[in-house]
């Protein structure tokens, strides 16, 4: 089905389908369904070890799901080989090279692309203002705050230029007030630029804050136990979080998240 023809939806950008994943006798993940449309964002918080990370490493092709479960970008299944590449995958960490500038730093991906150096730095040059960093471009990581380190590295996911973001707990090492004003600024970004973004967090305000959607997952093996649409107005701005909406939405998730977190518990002491 043509997705352009008038009145034909257009499939989801991205959907998991029975996903699975086994490390020999150990079932990480098992029977992930998700559907993420075009533009959307979706976060994605479960207890530790709960396979989020492996569900990342499988979507961004650097782990190949077990045979019975599927990938799907815009309608077509991808096969062995196929999902490198295809998204931009943005780690706990900033992973920023201590001997780069900023500027070399953000561009990155860009050259390992191929794209010639000077073309790299000039499209780079061009986001510094809307990532806050103008006037950084010739620093080194070790003279940027946690916040500025952690903007380089989503210019350099940015600049990757692909249409969906995988971003695995960015902001889990900022201070609280960082981490505020980190958030405000990513939904700002994502307004204006619209990518599809898959989010992990440990957080759960910051999950709601966030989405348009929240998943839970399952303790281990790693399933979608719960989700809900978080029918919040955006703009959003910190002050939600004092809302009896944003309060009922936090008490259903968080009933579901303890719940799985006692599993994982009794788990591991028995």
């Amino acid at each position: 089905m043509n997705p352009l023809v008038k009145g034909v939806p257009a499939p989801p950008h991205l959907q998991l389908v029975n996903l699975g994943k086994r490390f020999g006798p150990v079932v990480a993940v098992k029977g992930v369904d998700l559907s993420l449309e075009r533009g959307e964002f979706i976060t994605l918080i479960g207890p530790s070890g709960s396979g989020k990370s492996t569900l990342f490493n499988m979507i961004a092709g650097l782990l190949p799901p077990d045979a019975d479960g599927s990938i799907v970008f815009d309608g077509r299944i991808q096969g062995q080989g196929e999902l490198l590449g295809k998204v931009s995958f943005m780690p706990q960490r900033d992973l920023l090279l201590p001997w780069r500038t900023v500027l070399d730093n953000a561009i990155v991906a860009l050259e390992i692309e191929g794209v010639k150096k000077r073309i790299a730095r000039d499209r780079a040059r061009a986001l510094f203002p809307e990532f806050g960093l103008a006037g950084f471009e010739d620093k080194y990581p070790h003279e940027l705050s946690g916040g500025m380190r952690q903007r380089v590295a989503l210019m350099r996911t940015f600049l990757f230029e692909r249409d969906l973001l995988l971003l695995d707990e960015p902001f889990g090492a900022l201070d609280a007030l960082t981490r505020s004003m980190m958030q405000l600024w990513l939904l700002d970004i994502w307004a204006r630029h619209k990518r599809t973004v898959l989010f992990i967090t440990h957080d759960i305000d910051e999950a709601i804050l966030l989405g348009d959607k929240v998943a839970v997952m399952s303790t281990r093996p790693g399933s979608i136990k719960y989700s809900e649409t978080i029918d919040l107005p955006r703009p959003r701005e910190s002050a939600l979080a004092t809302t009896a909406e944003f309060g009922a939405i936090k008490r259903r998730l968080l009933e579901v998240v303890e719940e799985e977190s006692r599993k994982t518990f009794d788990t591991e002491r028995s």
